[in-house]
């Protein structure tokens, strides 16, 4: 990979190793001593370099490629050039997200703005009642109210904003800009730049004189190893709390709605919004732009296409799309047919011409 001053190669560890690592097998032990520095897609792997193959589409850049390994699939180790070293797992592509990861630990999440990030910062604001337990680090212009906690090995980034008694758990990252407030935080949990955790969700009552805000006093519970993108907004609970399950994913731009319970381990791209007191089961993955109805209870394993309107429940295990959402299988006949006829349509009045 070409590099650019933001993430610095790996000092270069032995193919050998690194396979242990990913709990992959080598394909021929000689290779056991060639040193690998970074990560690289096929088509401009060079020396030091790993990639990885996911199909059969990679065969013509891989005759030309010049990395020191290539990660894949046993059924796919057929395509690889004799002269370029080979890394088998059964999952290749988890397998290469890991070798990132063993590569560039730094990009993994948030960084300090300063190089010096460690300890308190002069220049943060930190309320006398605060509890720090050790090696928090909190940079300048961040504000941590009144009574809140925060465990060992914490970084707060720069004008980050952690609000009266928020606890936050060990190993955890807020980054620069973002905001915490009425919220309980786990372990090893990274929310990025801008994110804003706790605010009030929308609540109004109609009234003679107008719309009448509806107080919002519950929290927002985010548990183990969860990740938040920048500038999503998660709601805290009218009065019942919003929760996070953990190992949850959830990307950019996201809105999540007061109320909303959703499960461990699932994923949530950028621009999803989901309305209040939704359920979502544990696993479940939604498409970017998905919208996702109030009130309503997805099921766990649930898998929701980009841009679908989700308006009732959906049983587990399903895979739902389009507008309204419905089976995916019927979605595509119905856009299969709609093309279909579009098609036809257009050379019909082509012969009319």
């Amino acid at each position: 990979m070409e590099q650019n001053g933001f993430f610095l190669p790996h000092d270069g560890v032995k193919l050998l190793e690194l396979a242990q690592y990913l709990g992959a097998e080598l394909a021929d032990p000689k290779n056991a001593d060639v040193v690998i520095r970074s990560v690289s897609p096929v088509s401009r792997a060079k020396a030091g370099d790993l990639c990885y193959i996911m199909s059969k589409k990679s065969k013509d850049e891989l005759a030309t490629c010049e990395a020191s390994a290539v990660l894949c699939s046993a059924g796919l180790r057929s395509l690889v050039p004799d002269h370029l070293p080979v890394l088998i797992s059964k999952n290749a592509h988890a397998a290469f997200a890991m070798a990132g990861g063993y590569l560039y630990p730094k990009a993994l999440r948030p960084e300090g703005l300063l190089s010096e990030s460690s300890g308190i910062s002069d220049r943060a604001i930190v309320d006398p009642t605060v509890r720090l337990e050790g090696k928090v680090s909190v940079e300048p212009f961040a504000v941590i109210g009144a009574h809140a906690e925060i465990g060992e090995g914490t970084h707060i980034g720069a004008g980050a904003i952690i609000g009266p008694n928020v606890k936050i758990g060990r190993n955890c990252t807020i980054a620069a800009g973002a905001s915490v407030l009425c919220a309980l935080v786990g372990n090893g949990v990274i929310i990025h730049n801008g994110a804003r955790i706790g605010q009030d969700g929308f609540g109004y009552a109609p009234g003679p004189r107008g719309m009448i805000k509806i107080v919002q006093v519950g929290r927002v519970i985010i548990q183990d190893h969860v990740e938040i993108g920048a500038n999503t907004t998660i709601d805290r609970g009218t009065m019942d709390d919003t929760v996070v399950g953990e190992g949850t994913k959830i990307d950019n731009q996201v809105q999540i709605g007061h109320n909303v319970r959703i499960g461990r381990h699932c994923a949530i791209v950028s621009q999803v919004g989901i309305a209040g007191s939704t359920v979502v089961g544990d696993g479940v993955q939604i498409g970017g732009q998905a919208g996702l109805n109030g009130h309503i209870k997805i099921g766990d394993g649930v898998q929701i296409a980009a841009k679908s309107g989700v308006i009732g429940d959906i049983p587990a295990g399903e895979r739902y799309g389009g507008v309204p959402a419905r089976p995916i299988n019927d979605f595509l006949r119905e856009t299969a047919a709609i093309l279909a006829r579009s098609t036809g349509s257009k050379k019909m009045g082509e012969k009319n011409d």
